[in-house]
């Protein structure tokens, strides 16, 4: 039922202000026109040295950081009132959830339970995966006795990574109605464009399988070498009903919807097939994080001053153009309607092609500045880019909107 906020939220930080019955508050969500401290917030008790605190991580997408309270210290009106739009507290006996709609007004929920409360202060960042699980084994991450084999710990981390990212995605934006509720009959369809050995494909059905987050993974590659591996590993590992593997081009797929779509270190212009399908395919959520970037480069003969005095260096040249490729391509997506962040997905040490864009579909209507800045970016540099030809149709119906 519909209630005045001011009193929702109130009720809210009387509740979490109980440390001794509370369970866990989880902030989530972003309210209309309002921009959050961070992505997700988990608050929960813990017991530090005898005394009861609360415990704060903060999600801002790419890591999570925990800060430690006593109750009396954390300001938690404040935290209520930062933009989120999702409120839930689970205590003992129950939940009372807020959910903030698009006019401001609070949807309370209030549900009856038994939740267990676990006050233990785990100082170790747990994995997600562990070494030992099948996938793992069967993909060649780790060996026969589960323990990562030296060669391929870059490639673990870039999984175990790639998945603290999409997990806390899928679940923002799934309790912001951008996503639907999956259910075991309309599960999330998750599309890995380029998908290569699959480790992402295995790693992301694995794991959102056991965190009960129904899925439907597609792979997709141009190599039917890769292709029958994969479905060769599927099937041994008993999963072939919920994940599958196809031998196609990116930009030439069979493949017309999809909820989720992830590219990461698809070369040069596959990174624009892959977003401009994600788009044409209506995906809410895009993980793209771009390989090399040739054809920007190529374009680039005509320097606006005073930038030709970086750009005659061949080493900044190809920096500039990475940036310009993909700060377009954010902009692109920005004005079909997505609200785009860039971030860096894992440490450089792991991979130099370390960045991600992450796109998620609001609707809502680019402003006249964003679309003035694209087009005279593109002016100034006298470039064309790859996905504005892909999605040029796209662009012009956005533009007479």
């Amino acid at each position: 039922m519909a209630t005045v906020l001011d009193e929702a939220i109130t009720q809210a930080v009387s509740l979490i202000s109980d440390a001794h019955n509370l369970v866990r508050v989880v902030l989530s969500g972003r309210r209309r026109n309002m921009q959050t401290p961070f992505e997700r917030i988990d608050i929960r008790p813990v017991l530090i040295k005898e005394l009861l605190h609360l415990q704060v991580i903060e999600n801002d997408g790419r890591q999570s950081t925990a800060k430690n309270f006593l109750p009396a210290q954390l300001d938690t009106h404040t935290l209520l009132t930062s933009g989120f739009s999702n409120i839930l507290v689970e205590q003992i006996t129950g939940s009372f959830s807020i959910r903030i709609s698009k006019k401001g007004e609070a949807l309370v929920t209030r549900t009856k339970g038994n939740n267990e409360q676990v006050l233990t202060h785990d100082r170790n960042k747990n994995r997600l995966l562990n070494p030992a699980d099948p996938f793992l084994i069967e993909v060649g991450i780790s060996d026969s006795k589960g323990v990562i084999k030296p060669s391929k710990s870059d490639k673990y981390m870039q999984v175990e990574e790639f998945l603290r990212i999409l997990a806390p995605t899928l679940t923002n934006a799934i309790d912001a109605g951008q996503l639907h509720k999956p259910t075991q009959s309309n599960p999330l369809v998750i599309t890995d464009l380029g998908c290569g050995h699959a480790y992402l494909t295995f790693g992301a059905h694995q794991y959102l399988q056991e965190q009960n987050i129904p899925v439907s993974v597609i792979g997709i590659d141009i190599r039917a070498k890769s292709r029958d591996r994969n479905i060769g590993i599927a099937k041994k590992l008993g999963i072939e009903k919920s994940i599958e593997f196809r031998a196609q081009e990116i930009s030439e797929t069979t493949i017309s919807k999809s909820d989720v779509a992830i590219a990461l270190h698809a070369c040069d212009t596959a990174t624009d097939d892959a977003i401009a399908w994600a788009v044409q395919s209506d995906a809410k959520l895009l993980f793209i994080a771009p390989c090399c970037h040739h054809d920007l480069q190529s374009q680039l003969s005509d320097i606006p001053e005073p930038w030709a005095m970086l750009t005659k260096h061949g080493l900044m040249k190809e920096r500039i153009s990475d940036l310009l490729t993909d700060a377009l391509r954010a902009q692109i997506l920005r004005l079909l309607g997505y609200r785009v962040d860039v971030i860096e997905f894992i440490g450089g040490e792991h991979t130099p092609r370390n960045m991600m864009i992450r796109a998620v579909k609001t609707g809502a209507k680019p402003d006249a500045q964003d679309r003035k800045r694209y087009e005279e970016m593109i002016a100034m540099w006298k470039v064309k880019p790859a996905l504005a030809e892909r999605l040029e149709k796209e662009l012009v119906s956005s533009a007479s909107a």
